[in-house]
């Protein structure tokens, strides 16, 4: 069994040479960068109480702030940048991505209201959109199979440097900026906006030193050479157009009547579902600022242009098609591993504000005995899941899943105990072990999805892989717990424990995946050619 897995999933003998030493340091890179990335994204946490009070939000805007208003752009704009991903120079997209980004976090210090905040943060979504879909190919490209969920969990391990960092990063400079200017400093700023300046400013300079990176031979690795694109720009700007509303509507036209009236339709499905939940949740709760209703409307612009685009996607490429959307496997997997992220983004954005709410931390600890254990949870977490998602591969071809599997569940004690606590010190415990726990399904979770793909799609399947992880994680899970806050008499406390109804689905997707996947694994090549992929 570990011979044919090996075999089909590499193609190629050549798994077993040793890996390159300029591999590791191209790697080393691409997780400067990720640190970056998450740093950018995740300093929101511990600034948020300092925003609702400067800006008068409550924590329904919160929680869209940092999931809806991020994750909807990230996740629309990573399907036509993945698909630039498989067609174009990874290396440049990503120094074009991190120049973005880091702009957009620079000028989110310069904003006086909500809507400014959430236009900034709209753009690092779209610049945040260039990374992984091509650090996960050029990945791939580095790495041979057997080493693969090792190298993604190096590379994943930013997400969790990243994350601990900003808020280290975030205290020391809210505090020491308020202190030294306690009316404003230079140009008015106060300490919160201080912080994105102080984040955003430096990734305009890593972003030469990426330039500097060499673009492997796409597909060599796995003895599946794939030639380059004449043309790289055209998939990407069809994709554009298939995904982004409401050039959706030409696309759809494009493929006659019964395309558009499907497309019309869909449309109109998502538009009733985000009306109604408006007015659902509106009832319950009194925010007139951005929160509730952009919540819905986000989410079913959303929604609706990835239903368009995966529709367009059938009809264009259809291999694709096949091996993701239509793949029970893959979609069990991403689906599976979403519901992790689900909780675990909840965690991670609200577990600042809340010890300091609720339980008294000042910003300065927090930075301390939350933020850097939490950066190292998430590193000690996806490196030993990446390297048992490898060892039990080589030993059972559901291995991966089972390490997803566990991520899910063993990170559901620690989070019930971190949010019913009154001690702060239980409370730093129980976020270090969920944060390590839930880390380490990740690299597992990515390399499964790579796994069950051909190497011209990895860049999609990517795309395809954080619309689970942004559009029903980072999406959904902290905006409910920021609404159940605003609602209820419990708080951030009951927030944080509505985020455990996501379990009990996505323990039943990843027992459909531990049957599925081993399948599906091992008949990639005979799928895509019954499915009219050209293979040679």
């Amino acid at each position: 069994m570990t011979d044919t897995t090996a075999t089909t999933e590499t193609g190629a003998t050549a798994a077993k040479d040793k890996v390159p030493a300029y591999s590791w340091y191209a790697l080393g890179v691409l997780v400067l960068i990720y640190i970056l990335n998450f740093i950018d994204r995740q300093i929101l946490s511990i600034l948020a109480n300092d925003i609702k009070a400067d800006l008068g939000v409550e924590d329904d805007y919160l929680g869209f702030l940092y999931g809806t208003a991020f994750a909807v752009f990230y996740a629309l704009f990573g399907i036509p940048l993945g698909k630039l991903a498989d067609s174009w120079k990874r290396v440049r997209l990503m120094a074009v991505g991190l120049t973005l980004w880091s702009a957009m976090t620079a000028l989110s210090g310069f904003a006086k209201n909500a809507t400014a905040l959430t236009a900034a943060r709209i753009g690092v979504g779209v610049g945040e959109a260039t990374a992984s879909p091509s650090a996960y190919s050029l990945i791939s490209d580095w790495f041979p199979a057997r080493l693969r969920a090792t190298a993604l969990a190096i590379y994943s391990s930013g997400l969790y440097i990243g994350g601990g960092i900003s808020i280290w990063i975030g205290a020391l400079v809210v505090e020491n900026w308020n202190q030294a200017y306690p009316d404003g400093g230079p140009f008015g700023l106060v300490g919160w906006q201080a912080a994105f300046l102080s984040v955003g400013i430096p990734g305009l300079i890593l972003a030469l030193w990426v330039l500097t990176l060499k673009e492997p031979i796409r597909g060599a690795i796995d003895g599946l050479v794939t030639p380059e694109n004449p043309r790289p720009f055209k998939g990407f700007f069809e994709e554009l157009v298939e995904v982004i509303p409401p050039f959706t509507l030409i696309g759809a036209a494009r493929r006659g009547a019964a395309g558009l009236l499907v497309n019309l339709t869909g449309a109109a499905v998502f538009a009733g579902l985000a009306v109604g939940l408006s007015r659902l949740t509106a009832g319950a709760t009194s925010s007139i600022l951005p929160g509730i209703a952009d919540q819905w409307l986000f989410l079913g612009v959303g929604y609706y242009a990835v239903f368009s685009w995966a529709v367009a996607l059938r009809s264009r490429d259809l291999p694709t098609f096949k091996l993701t959307w239509g793949s029970p496997a893959f979609l069990t997997v991403i689906l599976g591993y979403g519901t992790v992220s689900f909780m675990a983004y909840a965690a991670s954005y609200w577990g600042a504000p809340y010890a300091e709410r609720v339980l008294g931390a000042d910003k300065t600890d927090l930075g301390w005995f939350l933020g850097m254990p939490a950066a190292l949870a998430g590193f000690m977490g996806v490196i030993l899941g990446g390297r048992m998602a490898d060892y039990l591969l080589e030993r059972v071809a559901n291995g991966r899943v089972m390490v997803i599997l566990f991520g899910l569940v063993a990170s559901i004690p620690p989070i019930i105990v971190a949010y019913t606590t009154d001690s702060l010190l239980v409370f730093y415990i129980g976020s270090f072990i969920a944060q390590m726990t839930s880390a380490s399904s990740l690299g597992a979770a990515a390399a499964s999805s790579q796994a069950l793909v051909l190497p011209r799609m990895r860049g999609m399947a990517t795309a395809i892989f954080f619309l689970a992880t942004t559009l029903i994680g980072l999406g959904i899970g902290p905006f409910l717990a920021g609404y159940v806050s605003a609602v209820s008499e419990g708080g951030l406390s009951t927030g944080m424990l509505s985020t455990l109804v996501a379990a009990p689905f996505g323990f039943v997707l990843l027992l459909l995946a531990l049957k599925l996947v081993p399948e599906a694994s091992a008949s990639v090549l005979e799928r895509a050619r019954a499915a009219g992929e050209e293979i040679g």
